[in-house]
């Protein structure tokens, strides 16, 4: 449940970050750190790569580390005894005082309005284990294909909803869960006797997953720990062939409707639309997302340079955002930092809330909008010719590889038509 926090912890967020007076900046000893927030669930580690920024005595830049993941940071900075690693996309931010080899501060997220989240947060350098492990050997390899249940009642799997796919490596364990909307990001941790432990925190997403392993059932039974306060339990069973249904089949045009109809405005205020020349004659793809979305950054991570190198092929693409706030002056200045961040080059709009039920009015022609995000793809005569909801991430290995080369094949045969 989101809190408000009192009026002087708010106002901390506008104030400098430096915890005392000195007369000259501390220093941030580079490398490589283990960090962790501290959560009900207990530590929720996660690594850190920091460098001084060259040319800038105060800068740093910064890495989140998660798995095989190296997720920048905005440009960090130190003040006086206390340094701050921003994540402006997700109005996001870790301030924490530099003591010798260690910080210790405080992860905060700006919500709606002045609803602030905030974590303890520390980090280590030098170390880089993620969970600490006994000498216990691990009762089982649970690298592979697992059904399962998110929200599970009764500890175990009665209805699926989700896919963990995972890699064992030793007591390494890496890998992520599939479900119908997305994919949980890079998962990264470790499994000490029959025991299960992964994270994953991106400046969005905060993700603690615990299990127990069960061999004889080939069974996990555990508990996830969401964000600041959110919490569920979860159980898996192995399962080679499990499987979700078909993302291309949840999200639909509706019957009656021969096109998809939208016009919204850029943060510009210009509106763009379907039918303006710019998208005559051409493949379109349309993305829905919302700039609050780590699935869709993933997504536009990887849709920004393939548009740059297919774009003359006459193919173009359309960004509709479902903000948080349907106001301009509010989601605007958050879909310019989107832009600049992934070096967008097609037009974004403003085309409402984040809100599916929201998002699903915007856009009538549609049965619903199922998740964020979703993909749309439209041949050159107007005519929708695929929707994909959902995305899964480089995060999912071979899915992501496999979403790709699909996409790839239908934007051939649309464009050869």
């Amino acid at each position: 449940m989101k809190k408000l926090l009192p009026i002087a912890a708010i106002l901390l967020l506008s104030l400098p970050v430096a915890c005392s007076g000195q007369s000259a900046p501390a220093s941030v000893k580079p490398g490589i750190y283990r960090a962790f927030l501290k959560t009900r669930g207990g530590e929720l580690p996660f690594g850190l790569d920091i460098q001084p920024t060259a040319g800038d005595s105060k800068g740093y830049t910064v890495f989140v580390l998660n798995g095989n993941e190296r997720l920048p940071m905005d440009p960090s900075t130190v003040q006086d005894d206390s340094i701050r690693i921003p994540m402006a996309l997700f109005e996001s931010e870790l301030v924490a005082k530099i003591e010798d080899k260690t910080l210790r501060g405080v992860w905060r997220r700006r919500r709606v309005g002045q609803q602030v989240q905030s974590l303890p947060f520390e980090a280590t350098h030098g170390l880089t284990y993620r969970f600490k492990v006994s000498d216990k050997p691990a009762t089982g390899n649970l690298s592979g294909k697992w059904a399962t249940e998110l929200g599970s009642k009764t500890g175990k799997v009665d209805t699926v909803n989700a896919v963990g796919i995972f890699d064992q490596k030793g007591n390494h364990l890496a890998g992520t869960f599939l479900t119908p909307t997305g994919d949980y990001r890079y998962l990264d941790g470790n499994v000490d006797g029959d025991s299960l432990f992964l994270s994953c925190f991106d400046g969005s997403h905060v993700y603690l997953f615990k299990a127990k392993h069960n061999p004889a059932t080939k069974t996990l039974t555990g508990g996830l720990w969401a964000g600041v306060s959110g919490y569920e339990s979860w159980a898996a069973r192995f399962d080679p062939k499990a499987d979700l249904p078909d993302p291309a089949k949840l999200t639909y045009l509706k019957p009656e409707s021969k096109t998809l109809n939208v016009a919204f405005p850029e943060p510009n205020g210009k509106v763009v639309s379907l039918t303006d020349p710019r998208f005559k004659d051409k493949v379109t793809i349309v993305q829905i997302l919302g700039s609050w979305c780590p699935n869709c950054m993933d997504e536009t991570n990887f849709l920004s340079p393939w548009y740059k190198r297919n774009k003359q092929r006459g193919i173009e693409v359309l960004g509709l955002a479902f903000e948080r706030s349907p106001e301009m002056a509010v989601s605007g200045p958050k879909i310019e930092r989107m832009k600049q961040r992934f070096k967008i080059d097609y037009p974004i709009a403003l085309a409402g809330t984040n809100d599916k039920a929201q998002a699903s009015k915007a856009l009538p022609d549609l049965n619903a909008v199922v998740a964020f995000p979703t993909t749309i793809i439209i041949d050159k005569k107007g005519k929708v010719r695929h929707i994909h909801t959902g995305f899964s991430g480089p995060g999912t290995g071979k899915y992501y590889d496999q979403y790709v080369d699909e996409f790839n094949r239908l934007i051939d045969k649309l464009v050869s038509e």
